[in-house]
């Protein structure tokens, strides 16, 4: 994997380009020289962290034939107070939709994502208090 980040000079605007080909921009806010333009990197981490666990517990909820929707994630974290300004809890709240979901085959995606297959989260948890509840949707 691979990535390469250039500071856009004139503010704080970064500009990452992934080894997949995709641009994303990155941005600071006004009293450290940004111009909120874009999400923080931290930002970015998060959503990536929501992204990585919502694409497992999709994909295991499918192998599980398992008739999910939709997968939707909040996240909610603390960071540390001092430098560095690490995370040090976050919250992962799921909003499963589907038809005839089992919650226990829910309960167990979450599991999975959290112990074997969410690499980012599982790096965060080094540093964080990693929780997480769900709630099932069922839809006809």
């Amino acid at each position: 994997m691979e990535c390469k980040v250039k500071w856009i000079e004139g503010g704080m605007s970064i500009l990452a380009e992934t080894g997949s080909n995709h641009a994303i921009l990155m941005d600071g806010p006004p009293e450290a020289g940004g111009r909120n333009m874009a999400p923080r990197p931290m930002e970015l981490l998060l959503a990536g962290t929501g992204g990585c666990t919502a694409f497992d517990v999709v994909m295991i909820l499918q192998k599980s034939r398992q008739a999910v929707t939709g997968c939707e994630v909040s996240l909610k974290a603390e960071r540390a107070e001092t430098e560095p300004k690490v995370f040090t809890k976050i919250h992962f709240h799921f909003v499963v939709t589907g038809k005839n979901l089992k919650p226990e085959a829910v309960a167990r995606a979450i599991t999975l994502s959290k112990e074997k297959y969410c690499s980012a989260s599982i790096m965060l948890g080094a540093t964080a208090e990693i929780t997480h509840d769900f709630e099932i949707v069922h839809v006809a």
